[in-house]
């Protein structure tokens, strides 16, 4: 089949790779424009364009659809196909195709709809995610799905390594959709369950509540890494925690409350402290938590807001 495929980050990749060592022609890559980057803001292009580029596939590249959608429908593609590009298909771009569009999704529809779905996964609690491949409707998130792929949330896990390995496995996923819409034997059936949303996170869902038990104060820290990440406020400053581990059986401290034990530093929650790892004070770099404990300067604050 001829196809178009639509995805911009790193987490697109995969899928776009198998794809092209597929048996389908894919005929143009659309993706998000040039966007500045770094410190020195320097406009780059996203993973996907990079790929595309590099095997001379036609690049479109669109932060609206309906700015190339004479440019999209001249391609007469016989289906589309959609990994976290970052924008909406709407008509007549999402009929146009024979087959329509479908969408490889990082969870199991209709739980988290939305933006950021291994993020609120992992924030929730949830033991198991995995991924979908679904039809494009006009509706969010909702079409029937062809196909999906189970895993269980590790208890170390963070969303960046949940949707590397779910980005991989979910290529493989999309690929045998692919073919089997081609050869006529992909079968669709509508969700069913209740419908939970996942919309993009800010910087304030990163921001970590330490009366809470510590269970779920590392469930929001792993959502929120590597963004928007997981902070706190220490002497009126953003204090980033770059990684850390529930300290079980470990004396509990007054929540927000930091201490050293041994060679340990702890932080209090609502039941088990925190230990923390790996830890970023304004305006310095990422350090081990213990060399940012020894280089503190006498008298310094010691309690996280």
């Amino acid at each position: 089949m001829r196809l178009i495929f639509a995805g911009s980050p790193a987490a697109a990749v995969p899928s776009l790779r198998a794809l092209l060592e597929g048996p389908h022609e894919v005929v143009a890559v659309v993706t998000r424009e040039d966007a500045p980057q770094g410190r020195k803001r320097v406009l780059t292009p996203t993973p996907v364009a990079e790929v595309a580029e590099a095997v001379g596939i036609r690049v479109i590249k669109a932060n609206r659809l309906a700015h190339v959608e004479d440019e999209l429908l001249a391609l007469d593609a016989e289906l589309g196909v959609v990994v976290a590009y970052g924008g909406l298909i709407r008509e007549p771009i999402l009929s146009a195709p024979r087959h329509g569009w479908i969408n490889l999704h990082f969870s199991l529809l209709p739980r988290w709809r939305g933006a950021a779905p291994v993020q609120h996964a992992i924030i929730a609690g949830d033991t198991e995610t995995g991924a979908a491949v679904f039809q494009l409707v006009p509706e969010l998130d909702a079409g029937p799905v062809f196909a999906v792929e189970r895993v269980t949330v590790g208890g170390v896990q963070t969303a960046g390594h949940l949707l590397e390995s779910l980005s991989e496995s979910g290529a493989r996923l999309l690929a045998s959709v692919v073919d089997a819409i081609a050869d006529g034997s992909a079968v669709a059936t509508p969700q069913d369950g209740e419908v939970t949303l996942a919309p993009k996170l800010t910087l304030d869902d990163g921001r970590l509540d330490w009366s809470q038990p510590a269970a779920r104060v590392d469930a929001r820290r792993r959502g929120v890494t590597p963004e928007p990440g997981a902070t706190t406020t220490l002497d009126g400053e953003r204090f980033k925690i770059l990684d850390a581990a529930i300290a079980h059986d470990a004396p509990r401290l007054e929540p927000g409350h930091v201490a050293v034990r041994g060679k340990a530093v702890h932080v209090g929650t609502g039941d088990t402290p925190l230990e923390l790892l790996v830890v970023q004070p304004a305006g310095k770099r990422a350090m081990p938590a213990a060399d940012w404990w020894r280089g503190r300067p006498a008298g310094a604050p010691t309690v996280f807001a």
